[in-house]
């Protein structure tokens, strides 16, 4: 789904930078709600291993591949306005290192990979834990849904981008029909994805699912041998959360660590193994034309374009040090982005002009 540069002419691919640089503003300031003492030292390594997971291509039709968007993950994970921005991350630290996804299209890439998939997947999350039973299986099956439906929803919106700036001249329902045809089967191993982590995360610290929080399963009774629920609240809004008991530090910490060393492992070694086939844009562009215009990317002499380092001869050595390196470079990318915005909510919770006590 990354959009090289040449796809989308530059009036709509500065229109789409501008879109995307005021989401990005957005998500910033609503990052600051979100970014509690749980979720601001997770966000960073959510961007790492969304990079992480992005390498391993799978299989999903003769000759065409996909791989993880991770906007659904992202926000079910650390929250929408967070996700955003950890997507937004993963997406810059590609184009500019790895030549992945062009530069003038970085605004294209944000629009529809970080805020479509995003706000899709987390409308759709949200809706449906709602209506479902109360607990953990439907968040599940909630963030499965969620995924499923935001990778066709991105296909929907770059083709929407492409009917306005495309630089080729491909009919659009052509465009239209590969793009989410091929889409929709992607987003199947996207909601797998997405639902183990989700349910992986979920069955050790559900307190950090952001989107699970303020669930709770309703109250039942046992009476005469059978469990019926319990008279509801006649004021719910009123009633807060019973406030969680403290969660020792050290289990934090070993969710992190455990999640760093998986994506080190799927980046620096799963990745050998990912499908060599094109993914579903570059399949579509090819048999439809659409890359007849494509440019070079301006990164192509990178020293890790392409996902390897540049002077190691050996494939597997040099596919896995780039991804080894990519994981760190995103996660402190990210835990800067991140602690930056986290102190900017502290300093305004902080009482502005509180009385220094006089010794």
């Amino acid at each position: 789904m990354h959009v090289p540069d040449g796809f989308i002419n530059a009036p709509v691919s500065v229109a789409a930078g501008v879109v995307a640089a005021g989401a990005v503003a957005v998500s910033l300031r609503g990052a600051r709600r979100e970014l509690d003492e749980k979720i601001a030292p997770l966000a960073g390594l959510v961007a790492a291993f969304i990079f992480a997971v992005q390498m391993l291509n799978f299989p999903v039709a003769a000759g065409t591949s996909g791989h993880l968007l991770g906007g659904a993950l992202a926000a079910i994970l650390v929250g929408p306005y967070t996700g955003v921005l950890c997507v937004s991350v993963v997406l810059l630290m590609q184009g500019i290192l790895f030549a992945d996804g062009g530069l003038t299209a970085l605004g294209v890439n944000i629009t529809v990979m970080a805020v479509v998939t995003t706000v899709v997947a987390y409308a759709v999350f949200r809706g449906l834990v709602k209506v479902l039973p109360k607990k953990r299986r439907s968040v599940t099956v909630s963030a499965f849904v969620a995924a499923a439906l935001s990778v066709p929803a991105a296909a929907l919106a770059f083709t929407l981008v492409y009917a306005i700036g495309g630089t080729t001249d491909v009919p659009l329902g052509r465009v239209l029909t590969a793009m989410v045809g091929v889409h929709v089967l992607i987003g199947l191993g996207e909601a797998a994805i997405t639902a183990f982590t989700v349910g992986a995360v979920i069955a050790v610290r559900p307190d950090l699912v952001y989107g699970a929080r303020g669930l709770r399963q309703k109250l039942q009774l046992r009476v005469g041998g059978k469990l019926v629920d319990a008279a509801p609240d006649p004021k719910p809004e009123l009633t807060p959360d019973p406030a969680p008991a403290p969660v020792p530090a050290h289990r934090t910490r070993n969710v992190w660590l455990t999640g760093l060393a998986a994506s080190l492992v799927l980046a620096g070694v799963v990745s050998f193994y990912a499908s060599a086939s094109p993914d579903g844009l570059e399949k579509v562009a090819a048999d439809k034309g659409i890359d007849a215009k494509v440019e070079e990317h301006a990164a192509a002499d990178s020293p890790l374009a392409d996902y390897g380092v540049e002077g190691i001869t050996d494939g597997r050595l040099s596919g896995g040090l780039a991804g080894v390196i990519g994981v760190g470079v995103t996660i402190a990318a990210g835990t800067g982005v991140f602690w930056a915005v986290r102190k900017r909510r502290t300093d305004e919770d902080s009482p502005a002009g509180a009385p220094r006590a006089s010794v």
